[in-house]
């Protein structure tokens, strides 16, 4: 069955296309929040956030720095299951649907679970390691 879909051959291929397109989103959104700092600062304190600085180092950490790392595949393991657990964080901070109405609530869900999904990806990720082409395997050559 292998053979019919050639798996083992876009094995680490498809491993590489998988990083870069998890990561997308978290650098996407990571770089606004670094290059305008105060900004989300100031939207993360209008949000509630207890210590928005902190949050906002965490989320420009998490999202470029982690989001680059793991497209490079830098420590992918540990890195994906922490990736997981900031998107489930975010997910509940920021796509509260069960607190909200309307299209509001609608939008908030469909996003929440966007993260979710997003979480099993990083989860696969952790279970296959970051590939053939990867910071990681060259560095196991050592």
């Amino acid at each position: 069955m292998n053979e019919i879909f050639a798996c083992e051959k876009l094995r680490d291929p498809l491993i590489l296309l998988s990083r870069i397109l998890l990561s997308l989103l978290f650098i996407i959104f990571g770089w606004p929040k670094l290059v305008g700092f105060g900004a989300t600062e100031a939207y993360f304190a209008s949000m509630g956030l207890p210590f928005p600085f902190l949050a906002t180092v965490i989320a420009v950490v998490m999202e470029l720095f982690v989001g680059l790392a793991i497209v490079f595949g830098f420590l992918t393991r540990p890195l994906a299951v922490l990736l997981a657990f900031y998107t489930l964080a975010t997910g509940l901070v920021g796509h509260a649907f069960w607190n909200m109405t309307g299209q509001a609530a609608v939008d908030a869900e469909i996003n929440f679970y966007k993260n979710v999904a997003i979480m099993g990806g990083l989860f696969l990720l952790y279970v296959t390691g970051a590939g053939r082409y990867s910071l990681d395997r060259w560095m196991s050559r050592g």
